[in-house]
């Protein structure tokens, strides 16, 4: 984790921590982080820490809905549908780009390009600290559930398979 100036997306990410009165910082490295025990491995801690964010498209609505869960666990998508009030597609990484702003790997919690539906896996609220990606596929940041819950105003829910 080299101390270099941060590539644009994750300077986007940093930024709105800033803006958003946390002050976190983005940790880039060379390594890739686009999987959970990668994201762990770089930053030292266990794969449940790592918030992966995966975004799906409402079948009936089109809107983007994200979910935010452990890195150890399955996202049940009748659960997520069932919260939702419809069904599920998959997003494809065009669609990921455009209502993100950011790539597939690299997916922050926050900073979209427009307003997500957010479902929180309850099973990381109860971690004393959680890391999630940070604009780009090899950049993370560390926070604390009350402080994800706050930045993305997510619903809580039980989402794991």
């Amino acid at each position: 984790m080299a101390d270099r100036p941060l590539s644009a997306s994750a300077q986007k990410v940093e930024d709105a921590l800033a803006a958003l009165g946390l002050g976190r910082r983005v940790v880039e490295s060379e390594r890739a982080t686009r999987t959970s025990a990668e994201a762990a491995a770089t930053v030292g801690c266990s794969v449940a820490q790592i918030a992966k964010s995966i975004l799906f498209r409402a079948a009936t609505t089109d809107r983007p809905v994200m979910v935010i869960a452990s890195g150890v666990n399955r996202i049940d998508e009748k659960k997520v549908a069932a919260l939702l009030g419809e069904g599920l597609k998959k997003a494809d990484a065009e669609f990921v780009r455009a209502r993100t702003g950011f790539v597939i790997g690299g997916v922050p919690p926050l900073a979209h390009a427009e307003k997500l539906i957010i479902f929180l896996d309850r099973d990381l609220l109860a971690l004393p600290r959680i890391w999630a990606a940070a604009g780009t596929p090899n950049a993370v940041f560390p926070l604390t559930p009350d402080e994800l819950l706050r930045v993305t105003g997510g619903q809580p829910a039980d989402i794991k398979a």
